[in-house]
C-alpha cells in the first residue's frame, strides 16, 4: 500500500478487525474508530503505530473530529472502509417501532454520508482515493423480519453507486463489499435473535444456510479484509460502482 493512509471504522472486532490487520500486513498507516473502548485498548495494545479514537458514527460532528485528528497525525487520508453497521430488530414489520428502527439508518448508512462528506474534499485535493462500504448478501437473500438492516443496507448500496459515478472524475473510486455469513461473535448473535424469534436453533438455522451456499461454507472475517485491501490497491484502479460478493456463492431460493 505503500505507505498510504486508511481510515476503518469499526475497526476493533470483527470484520474491522480483520480488515485493519490485512492494511497493516500491506505496509498502509491506519486509524481506527470504534465505540468499545477495551477493544480499541486492546488494538492498540497490539499494534501500537495505529491511531485509535473512541467516535459514535452515527453523529456527524464526531465523524467531523475524528477524520480532523486523522489528517492532523497522518496528513491525509487515502482510503477509507466504512465498516460500522449495526443488525437492528429481528420483527415483523407492524412490531417495529421508530426507536428500533431509527439506529439501523443512523449507523448503517448515515455514518457513511457522514464519512464521504469530510473525506471527498480530502481526497479530491490528493488526486483521488479509495472508499470501500461494507454492505451485506442479505441485500440479495432478503431474510424475513430484518426490513431495517436490508432497507439501510440498499441505502448503503445506492450511495455507493451514485457516489461513485459523482466522484470519478475525481479520481475517487467507490465500490461495496457483500459479505456472506462471516463467521464470528456477530454472525452468532444475530443468528441466536433470528433463533429466538422462529423457535428454532441456531445450529438449525446455520445449516439452512449454508445449504443456499454453493460452497457451502461460512466466510472468515479476513477474506473481508484481503477484498477491502484489493479493492484500495493499484490493481482494482478501474474498478468502481461495484457490488462485489464475498460469500462462496450465495443463492437463496
Amino acid at each position: 500500500m505503500n505507505q498510504q493512509n486508511v481510515l476503518v471504522t469499526a475497526g476493533a472486532s470483527g470484520i474491522g478487525y480483520a480488515t485493519v490487520k490485512r492494511f497493516l500486513e500491506a505496509g498502509a498507516r491506519v486509524a481506527v474508530c470504534d465505540i468499545d473502548q477495551q477493544k480499541l485498548d486492546e488494538v492498540k495494545g497490539l499494534h501500537p503505530q495505529v491511531i485509535t479514537a473512541l467516535v459514535d458514527v452515527g453523529n456527524s460532528q464526531a465523524i467531523r473530529a475524528f477524520v480532523g485528528d486523522v489528517v492532523e497525525n497522518l496528513g491525509g487520508i487515502d482510503v477509507v472502509v466504512n465498516n460500522a453497521g449495526i443488525a437492528g430488530p429481528t420483527a415483523a414489520i407492524e412490531d417495529i417501532a421508530d426507536d428500533e428502527w431509527l439506529p439501523s439508518f443512523s449507523v448503517n448508512i448515515h455514518s457513511v454520508f457522514y464519512m464521504l462528506r469530510e473525506v471527498v474534499p480530502l481526497m479530491k485535493a490528493r488526486g483521488g482515493g479509495a472508499i470501500i462500504n461494507i454492505s451485506t448478501g442479505s441485500t440479495f437473500t432478503v431474510p424475513l423480519n430484518r426490513s431495517p438492516y436490508i432497507a439501510s443496507k440498499w441505502a448503503v448500496e445506492g450511495l455507493t453507486r451514485a457516489a461513485a459515478r459523482e466522484l470519478g472524475p475525481a479520481n475517487i473510486r467507490v465500490n461495496a463489499i457483500r459479505p456472506g455469513i462471516v463467521d464470528g461473535e456477530r454472525m452468532r448473535r444475530v443468528l441466536t435473535k433470528i433463533a429466538v424469534a422462529q423457535g428454532t436453533t441456531v445450529e438449525a438455522l446455520e445449516a439452512e444456510a449454508l445449504g443456499y451456499i454453493s460452497m457451502r461454507t461460512k466466510i472468515q472475517p479476513e477474506e473481508i479484509g484481503d477484498m477491502a485491501v484489493f479493492l484500495a490497491s493499484a490493481k482494482a484502479a478501474h474498478i468502481s460502482g461495484q457490488m462485489i460478493s464475498v460469500d462462496g456463492n450465495m443463492e437463496w431460493e
